[in-house]
């Protein structure tokens, strides 16, 4: 195959004693603006463009994937001043549109509809809050993926647009105030070079905005001086009495402070102030809060503690569970839901506010529950319910009966030729190299025992677990004939901070051995067939993608790194990577430097030895995960000589990390990456 001409630089810097070379650092400019890096991009695409277009399953993936997508999507209501707020996806809209209705079985209206803001559905809606009495609606825009995000205020009955609108909002959720006047949000400064994607996430603060005033009026909350780069998120009490402060460092944890609104002056108390254990504020009753933590119960555990004493102190209410990890909370009615995971699904029991258990929540099935939605008093809450064969469903839970029931689904069909009892989903465990046990779970159909092409995926990294949720795109591999599998390796948080932590900064390279693991044990058990086993991950699981096949070219046969992570060296300079350090460690320090390029994708790639055939895919619009990473590994695989199967590169416009990402978008890109895997692995 051959691929464009890539220029080579004369670039090496040393650092602690090694020469480091950078030949295509001139890649790391912003594709949108230097067109020397565009016209490279364009063309890359076009090479891959013309590749995928002759292979014989894209065609085929496309209509399946498109069928698969083509099934309503709803999201939990949030009832407010008596109507229920929630977003709808009909099953092919570009665009989730956000509806209300009226009281629990009254008319419903879509009062946004991102479809109408751009033509080729560019343009999303992201976060999302209606104020307390359900008159307006303050909302965020993503627009090309990228993640600023400016903030606008809807009136509800009117539907007219205010003229309060919020600028260079960014990793922000927003709450109300409760009588309305104005809400809470989270930003960084504005950019020194308006609007450049690579803008690194410094000094993010809470703000307070006032309805009708202007933004430079805004009140400064919260923007503590610390010693990481933090991030903030923003709640408020059910009761409006207080704002909640998360503020994490990305350490697998958060920081939690709260405001008492209904003071004469605001002042932000800290409440917990770790920020590598999970806190999280369930509720609270007056000024008694119960709060999840894993400060001193890896397993996580509920705690209480009174606001109104001088000194807060904490006692334990629900100790930690042998053999789950809680993972969410929620006091809604009068009773405290607790969310497990117990070898990576979700189990819910109910507890009295006083501690005392009071049975489980009887989940459809096995899979993963959402957090339920309710308020303290309200006998009614809602949760969504997902596994590997079941697209998300809503359901309305009665506190006080125990009981679920359907609120919203799918129509039915899942798509194509097959339903959910057409596949077969089962977890099995594998052993590590260190002999820990490790969840894989197993999707294919139910029919299908004989050996089958592959694709296995996992994340490992930033303490983010792999629950069960239906993907459009394993099913359409799974319908094709293959088995897809996905592996709940070190690194995520599938069995709490412990999980985490055996896979972060120097021992990152422990994520790559159960990765590895898996693939041998898929290999080993008679699932994968013989030269039939392709990999995917995004973002840390691209970089998990790109390590493995660094370490193993001979183990995998196909490669798909989506938005990877590939330069660990330069990682920190770019967006949010300062906020990685924690994760990988710092390329600044000569001790983490030296791990950090011994696993390095880009720096370890192996000329002359035969890789699989590797498609990599990133976003012109990524500034999370910036497309640098992606086009410098490209560059370097391409000059390598790895072996006869291709390695080619697939750069999407106006689209970013993901979120926003319009679903012919998603489709058209599956249908090239699986159509690619297919090829190389016989599955087509």
């Amino acid at each position: 195959m051959t691929y464009p001409e890539t220029k080579k630089v004369d670039l090496t810097e040393e650092h602690f004693g090694t020469a480091i070379a950078d030949p295509y650092r001139w890649l790391e400019n912003d594709l949108k603006e230097d067109r020397a890096v565009a016209q490279w991009v364009d063309a890359q695409n076009t090479v891959t463009s013309r590749y995928t277009a002759s292979l014989p399953g894209r065609d085929a993936f496309r209509d399946r994937l498109t069928a698969l997508f083509n099934h309503e999507q709803l999201t939990s209501p949030l009832k407010r001043g008596g109507d229920y707020f929630f977003t709808r996806n009909t099953g092919l809209d570009m665009q989730p549109v956000l509806v209300v209705r009226d009281g629990e079985n009254g008319a419903e209206r879509t009062i946004l509809d991102p479809n109408q803001w751009s033509e080729d559905g560019t343009k999303a809606l992201a976060v999302w809050a209606p104020s307390e009495d359900g008159k307006l609606v303050a909302y965020a825009i993503q627009e090309n993926g990228s993640d600023w995000r400016p903030i606008r205020v809807l009136d509800v009955q009117s539907g007219a647009v205010l003229a309060d609108e919020i600028a260079w909002a960014r990793f922000t959720m927003i709450a109300w105030m409760a009588d309305g006047s104005g809400f809470f949000y989270a930003r960084s400064p504005e950019p020194d070079d308006s609007g450049r994607s690579d803008a690194q996430v410094v000094n993010h603060a809470v703000y307070f905005h006032r309805l009708g005033t202007e933004q430079s009026e805004d009140r400064l909350i919260h923007s503590p001086a610390a010693e990481h780069p933090l991030l903030h998120t923003v709640d408020i009490t059910a009761d409006g009495r207080f704002l909640v402060i998360y503020s994490t460092a990305l350490m697998g944890g958060s920081a939690l402070s709260v405001v008492d609104l209904s003071a004469s002056e605001w002042q932000v108390r800290p409440v917990i102030e770790r920020f590598d254990h999970l806190s999280t504020l369930v509720g609270n009753v007056g000024t008694k809060l119960y709060v999840l933590t894993a400060d001193g119960a890896e397993q996580g555990k509920i705690v209480t503690g009174d606001l109104a004493a001088q000194d807060l102190v904490f006692t334990d209410l629900i100790e930690e569970k042998p053999g789950a990890y809680l993972r969410l909370a929620s006091l809604v009615g009068d009773k405290l839901l607790l969310s497990y995971m117990v070898d990576a699904r979700i189990e819910v029991e109910r507890y009295e506010l006083d501690g005392k258990a009071a049975g489980a929540v009887n989940l459809p099935e096995a899979g993963s529950a959402g957090t339920f939605s309710g308020r303290p008093g309200d006998n009614e809450a809602f949760f969504t319910f997902t596994n590997y064969a079941t697209p998300k469903t809503v359901y309305r839970y009665d506190v006080n009966a125990n009981e679920a029931t359907l609120w919203a689904g799918p129509d039915g069909l899942i798509g194509a030729d097959s339903s959910p009892g057409d596949i077969e989903v089962e977890q099995s465990f594998f052993s590590a190299r260190d002999g820990t046990l490790i969840p894989i779970s197993i999707i294919r159909r139910a029919a299908a025992k004989a050996a089958a092409p592959t694709m296995l995926t996992a994340y490992g990294g930033f303490g983010i677990p792999l629950l069960p949720a239906y993907s459009p795109q394993a099913v359409a591999w799974v319908q094709e004939g293959g088995v897809y599998a996905v592996a709940n390796i070190r690194g995520g948080g599938e069995y709490g901070k412990a999980w985490h932590e055996a896979g972060k900064g120097q021992a990152k390279k422990t994520v790559f051995d159960d990765f590895i693991a898996a693939a041998e044990f898929l290999k080993h058990e008679g699932i994968s067939s013989e030269g039939g086993l392709a990999i995917h991950g995004e973002s840390h699981g691209g970089m998990l993608v790109g390590a493995v096949v660094n370490q193993r070219p001979d183990l995998f046969d196909v490669a798909l790194p989506g938005v990877g992570v590939m330069d660990m060296l330069r990682f920190d300079r770019f967006t949010a990577g300062n906020l990685w350090i924690s994760e990988f460690g710092s390329p600044s320090a000569e001790d983490s430097f030296n791990y950090l390029r011994s696993y390095s994708p880009l720096h370890n790639i192996k000329t002359g030895e035969d890789y699989p055939a590797i498609l990599v895919t990133t976003a012109d619009t990524d500034d999370r995960v910036v497309p640098a990473h992606s086009l410098k590994y490209v560059a370097t695989l391409q000059a390598a000589q790895v072996g006869p199967r291709p390695q080619l590169l697939r750069v999407e416009r106006n689209a970013g990390h993901g979120d926003g990402t319009p679903n012919q978008k998603i489709i058209d890109e599956y249908a090239d990456r699986w159509s690619f895997a297919a090829h190389w692995t016989g599955l087509w």
